[in-house]
């Protein structure tokens, strides 16, 4: 024991005086990081072609932090409408905010996590491999991200108040689908026959609220991909689980401001689970648009319900468990392989990864393993593409031995954190279903059975390194197993290591911090050229209208006007907007929407050399108000001759709105 020890007794999350603490310091924040809105590639689905081209909804950072009074530890947990959370943005996060706070924030205690929307500007990471399809690196993306996670964690900061946590569980069946099915069924049946079915259909929520009633913000996970949006689509949002924030966030008219409600619908083991029955169709042959709002709209309907009706409080103290870990060569014990030792491997993609997957078809078939690779490609045998220790994988790229810096990462971030009976595992891939059950399963046995702890999974946390598919689920090689990464053991290997981590937690024992990842922020080039001038046709100005909107509409329709402007990349409009819908009221125009919300849409187009487009439309909700209206574009233009930025803005006509049933 240390003299520090002796003098200041410090209590940890299992003391008696934490056990029985029901009141935590919590502080809420959100901040906008959305990225380039045009000719910037877009993330998920890794299609060259599929470059933003506008806004349907902004991105958010929704930040928690919690301070449990009765052992002086905090956590801070950051729910990002992204794709992924790449290394380098999480290892930028901790420097900024130790250069701000010192130790009060660090790799430990900090978990940022992403909804895994495939509709964001991507080219944010520092390896190979997820910057191919984006051309290159995107600085500027990369810093809005960081900078608005930051900027969230700074509100948070500043809002920090005692608080009662919340929790309750429900069941959301018949929105989340298996998409390889036939490798769900390669697990034991045993195993399998403990389920209901071949997806996790509950959701976990917390609410938080102050001890004078204000309610502050939920954190829910569920697990579905964010790929109600097809690859068709160029406009930024957040796919479902935006939009099921939006609606949440609206129940408390959320300004985005400092003192906002904020509501996170965190990703779980979603890596075979689409919203999709029908693969890409949308669901069921329908538009990217309703497809979002199904999905989305069930999981704020019994996120609702659960808010609404949640009464068991979260109970203990806080504390935490981070290791990075060497996850090319990590040796797993029998206990968690059946009865043999066996390694992970360095990092390799196979081919049916090029295949994509249902929701967003890419290059051949899925599917493809050694035992067919030559009816697939004829002349080819795996001793030719792959290593024994990937097994039945057709290698097509050997990302984690490239040089000078391997194109994806090898030491990733394990992270488990305790928040009184809650238990997050924070993990850097896609978990499948019976991956994400079976590590869940393995940190609950290491609990306390009297805790009655809630084990909740965030997938694709503080780092990215793609999929992890059982050993069973792997050998079919569809494009879960073909992504991956380390081999047919991964998953028993995070079986382990979680294990470990939990363990540790439990028994008051410090763990090995373990190598650090490499820092490749000033490695990766930029391939996407940058804004050089903006013009105006000639007689024209910027903010002219081109295609003006009609002088009447009902509600329920759309109003569409198209102004000459300029191209978006060079003002993101952080906390702000590029349009407005405005009202006529009281003698004054009052602002009713900007393009935060889901029924705004802003168009970009090119047109000709450096001339833009620029289409705002309004999808006015049946129950809108009668009345006067317009519709207000707002941008900046870039001089050809000295380089400077001016802003710029056009008005519509004003039009007026009827009731739906008004002849």
């Amino acid at each position: 024991m240390s003299l520090f020890s002796l003098c200041h007794p410090v209590y940890s999350a299992n003391n008696d005086l934490c056990q029985a603490n029901s009141v935590f310091n919590v502080g809420t924040g959100i901040y906008d990081i959305t990225g380039p809105a045009a000719e910037e590639g877009m993330m998920g689905y890794a299609m060259l072609q599929q470059q933003t081209a506008g806004i349907y909804q902004r991105l958010w950072a929704r930040a928690f932090i919690i301070e449990s009074p009765c052992n002086k530890k905090r956590i801070v947990f950051v729910n990002v409408d992204l794709g992924q959370v790449f290394q380098a943005v999480k290892q930028q996060v901790t420097k900024k905010l130790q250069n701000k706070y010192g130790n009060l924030y660090t790799d430990q205690n900090t978990l940022i996590t992403a909804t895994h929307e495939h509709s964001g500007p991507g080219g944010y990471s520092t390896y190979t491999l997820y910057n191919l399809s984006t051309f290159g690196f995107s600085r500027k993306n990369f810093d809005t991200i960081v900078d608005g996670i930051v900027a969230a964690i700074d509100r948070a900061q500043n809002n920090m108040a005692p608080a009662q946590i919340k929790i309750a569980q429900g069941e959301l069946p018949g929105i989340n689908f298996n998409r390889s099915p036939a490798s769900y069924l390669l697990n034991p049946q045993s195993e399998r026959d403990r389920y209901q079915g071949n997806t996790d259909t509950q959701m976990t929520l917390i609410r938080f609220d102050r001890l004078d009633g204000q309610p502050l913000g939920i954190i829910n996970w569920f697990p579905i991909h964010g790929v109600s949006m097809n690859n068709k689509n160029h406009l930024i949002n957040g796919d479902n689980k935006g939009y099921a924030e939006y609606r949440f966030e609206q129940d408390y008219n959320s300004d985005y401001g400092p003192q906002a409600f904020i509501a996170a619908f965190a990703q779980a083991n979603a890596g075979d689970v689409s919203p999709n029955p029908n693969g890409h169709e949308g669901g069921a042959g329908i538009d990217g648009v309703t497809a979002v709002e199904k999905a989305g709209n069930a999981q704020y309907q019994v996120a609702k319900k659960l808010f609404d009706n949640a009464t068991d409080l979260v109970t203990g103290g806080i504390d935490y468990r981070h290791s990075f870990i060497a996850m090319d060569k990590v040796t797993v014990d029998p206990q968690y392989t059946g009865g043999k030792t066996q390694m992970t491997c360095p990092a390799a993609i196979g081919i049916s990864m090029l295949a994509g997957t249902t929701d967003g078809e890419g290059v051949g078939v899925q599917g493809v393993s050694c035992g067919t690779l030559g009816k697939v490609i004829p002349h080819f045998i795996c001793d030719m593409i792959t290593t024994a220790c990937q097994g039945v994988k057709p290698i097509a790229v050997q990302t984690g031995t490239k040089k000078p810096h391997p194109w994806t990462p090898n030491i990733l971030p394990l992270q488990v954190i305790k928040i009184g009976n809650l238990v997050i595992v924070a993990a850097p891939f896609e978990l499948t279903t019976m991956t994400g059950r079976r590590i869940r399963d393995t940190v609950a046995s290491q609990l306390p059975v009297s805790e009655n702890a809630h084990v909740v999974l965030s997938a694709l946390s503080n780092a990215y390194s793609g999929y992890v598919a059982t050993n069973e689920e792997y050998q079919l090689q569809r494009y879960e197993g073909a992504s991956t990464h380390f081999g047919p053991w991964t998953q028993a290997a995070l079986q382990q290591e979680f294990a470990k981590l939990t363990k540790a937690l439990v028994t008051e024992l410090a763990v090995e911090e373990g190598p650090q990842p490499a820092d490749l922020l000033n490695t990766p080039i930029d391939l996407q050229p940058g804004v050089i001038f903006d013009q105006a046709p000639p007689g024209k100005h910027f903010g002219t209208i081109h295609q003006d909107t009609k002088p009447s509409y009902r509600a329920g329709d759309t109003a569409t006007v198209t102004f000459w402007g300029a191209h978006p990349k060079n003002n993101y409009h952080i906390q702000d907007s590029f349009l407005e819908v405005q009202h006529f009221e009281n003698g004054q125009w009052q602002t009713i929407r900007h393009d935060r919300d889901w029924d705004t849409e802003y168009q970009w187009k090119r047109s000709g050399i450096a001339y833009s487009l620029i289409t705002i439309a309004w999808r006015m909700p049946k129950d809108i108000a009668p009345g006067q209206y317009r519709l207000v574009h707002h941008g900046d233009w870039k001089s050809a001759w000295s380089g400077q930025i001016t802003p710029y803005v056009g008005y519509s006509a004003v039009f007026t709105v009827k009731e739906i049933n008004n002849a």
